[in-house]
């Protein structure tokens, strides 16, 4: 038992440092791809890949497991990214940075309705929440002032809804029993399925010659390969492993990969606001996985 949460510990971990980094092939790709164009391209090829992988097909039982991966793709591959593309247009990075992190508690909340096998909460959640939240706030607002922007807020709030939304959806296809792959490779499906009305919205346009730039392809490889088909497999993994809610939590991790990221392939500066969020942020999630629950503690 003890060696399979040590795997799932690492799961989430190895899953957090990639999708920390992604903002840097995000960055790259903008200067000629419009965010839904990426968004739609990196699962397109997430799902081709899992595909290859793994082509067997998906059985489900009856229409409540099919129902539960449609609202899955729906949350985790549709709502979520184009809530937080389109928040970012609204309002600063640095919000939507602190606001996403607030995924985990609304993750708790949903997991204490409706998955009565994550246990109750223990005090260590919420202090550990807190002092994340501090930690990450001081990271995304480092030399930079709060600015609210309603609408921007509210979307970047949604978002974190979302994903906690399927956090608990993955926790309950978890409890399916088929493989982790085939069921990533479905709620894919889902997931682009929804997405392809939003495509008229936002200009979408087909143009391979694009990928001719090597640095295009290999950043968009990154973000299809990484951290959509690799990296949802080992979320989902890690959910099922972990439980929702001592899996959501890792989430606090995202900024401080993105500071260490920042600082090592972009040169930037470190402060002592930056080094002193960070500290917090990762004691957050310790306190916060430290009998996170009553289930937890006893396992």
């Amino acid at each position: 038992m003890g060696s399979r949460k040590s795997a799932g510990h690492l799961a989430a971990l190895f899953t957090i440092i990639i999708w920390g980094t992604t903002f840097i092939s995000t960055k790259v790709l903008l200067t000629d791809f419009k965010p839904v164009e990426i968004l739609f391209l990196r699962f397109i090829m997430g799902y081709l890949a899992l595909f290859l992988v793994c082509p067997r097909r998906l059985k489900t039982v009856d229409c409540g497991q099919e129902m539960t991966f449609v609202l899955a793709g729906l949350c985790g591959i549709c709502l979520y990214y184009l809530l937080e593309n389109i928040a970012l247009t609204y309002t600063m990075a640095s919000n939507v940075g602190v606001i996403i992190s607030v995924a985990p508690f609304f993750t708790a909340i949903l997991s204490r309705l409706f998955l009565k096998s994550e246990g109750k909460l223990r005090a260590n959640f919420f202090i550990g929440f807190v002092v994340a939240m501090a930690g990450v706030a001081l990271i995304s607002f480092n030399g930079s002032e709060m600015e609210l922007n309603p609408v921007g807020d509210i979307l970047a709030v949604l978002a974190a809804f979302v994903w906690a939304c399927y956090s608990i959806l993955t926790r309950k296809i978890s409890s399916f029993g088929y493989p982790v792959i085939i069921t990533t490779r479905r709620t894919f499906f889902y997931g682009i399925l929804f997405m392809v009305p939003a495509l008229f919205f936002f200009e979408f346009r087909i143009d391979p010659e694009r990928f001719a730039d090597m640095t295009y392809l290999l950043n968009i490889l990154y973000l299809g390969l990484g951290a959509s088909a690799l990296c949802f497999v080992t979320w989902n993994l890690a959910v099922k492993t972990l439980g929702a809610v001592k899996t959501s939590v890792y989430i606090y991790m995202v900024p401080v990969i993105t500071v260490v990221t920042s600082v090592l392939v972009l040169k930037e500066p470190v402060t002592w606001i930056s080094v002193v969020g960070t500290v917090m942020a990762v004691a957050g999630l310790f306190l916060s996985e430290y009998g996170g629950s009553e289930k937890g503690k006893k396992e």
